[in-house]
């Protein structure tokens, strides 16, 4: 019994071995442009919440009136709107082009949600209560909060949950989530890339500051994430870091990603 059970052991790790091993540089490296580009969208919208936040508290006449917001992308604009406290008036829009940190156009005329923000605003209403259920272990440590993102996707939404943190010094990866609903916002399934909260430290003291950083991966999850290119693409500006690396021990290679460049690439070392 005893070695039938140790055959079949052997015979799981060499399929399991194989399976990890299943990729050609070029399927390896499409795989990586895609995650970057989901990366790159996500970062595109949580860029442009985070730019028309800091907008909308510099003008007190709106700020006052203003409630929830809504950011999404509208051919090649991310598009941030502020709601009023009833949720049934948008009273400040602001548009963003490239990434950058300015506005190519506000409006503070005051108007009714279009098809596109009502939806979104519905699915998120949906989602938002889904995600306190218990077989989620959504879950925030302290000092740190989760920012939601919606996404089209195919026939429902991808929503995404990111850590933020106002704490100096630190790139908080991990504690990130994904969720597939339907267009309703009926959450279908769920998928967790990391097991915890990787709070990566850019500078220690007494020892200058710090040019690389890097974090394994579980063997379930043996891809670098979107996430961790949002992640890193929103924190490294306020760093002396220009790259950082995954480890994957299903794959045995680490994913560099250098969001100066925009390179993401497989290498032997970090």
């Amino acid at each position: 019994m005893k070695k039938t059970i140790s055959l079949l052991l052997m015979l799981s790790l060499i399929f399991i071995s194989a399976q990890e091993q299943t990729y050609s540089d070029k399927e390896f490296q499409q795989k990586l442009d895609s995650i970057k580009a989901e990366g790159n969208l996500l970062y595109s919208m949580e860029n442009a919440s985070w730019n028309s936040s800091d907008l909308l508290n510099k003008n007190k006449k709106v700020r006052d009136i203003a409630g929830n917001y809504l950011t999404y992308k509208s051919n090649d604009t991310v598009k941030t709107v502020f709601l009023n406290k009833d949720q049934d008036l948008v009273v400040a829009e602001y548009s963003f082009k490239n990434n950058l940190k300015n506005a190519v156009k506000e409006n503070f005329t005051q108007r009714k949600l279009n098809d596109r923000e009502t939806n979104l605003k519905t699915v998120r209403e949906k989602i938002i209560p889904q995600l306190s259920e218990p077989k989620y272990e959504v879950g925030t440590p302290k000092d740190y909060t989760l920012n939601i993102i919606i996404i089209p996707f195919n026939e429902g939404y991808k929503t995404y949950l990111i850590p933020g943190t106002s704490q100096s010094g630190i790139i908080p990866f991990g504690n990130d989530y994904l969720f597939y609903s339907d267009k309703e916002g009926k959450i279908s399934s769920s998928k967790r890339f990391h097991s915890r909260l990787i709070p990566t430290m850019t500078a220690m003291a007494g020892e200058g500051t710090m040019t690389m950083t890097t974090h394994s991966h579980l063997r379930t999850n043996p891809f670098i994430s979107a996430t961790d290119i949002c992640t890193f693409k929103l924190y490294a500006p306020l760093t002396t870091l220009d790259e950082f690396s995954v480890y994957s021990p299903a794959l045995g290679v680490y994913m560099k990603y250098n969001y100066k460049k925009d390179i993401l690439e497989k290498t032997t070392k970090p």
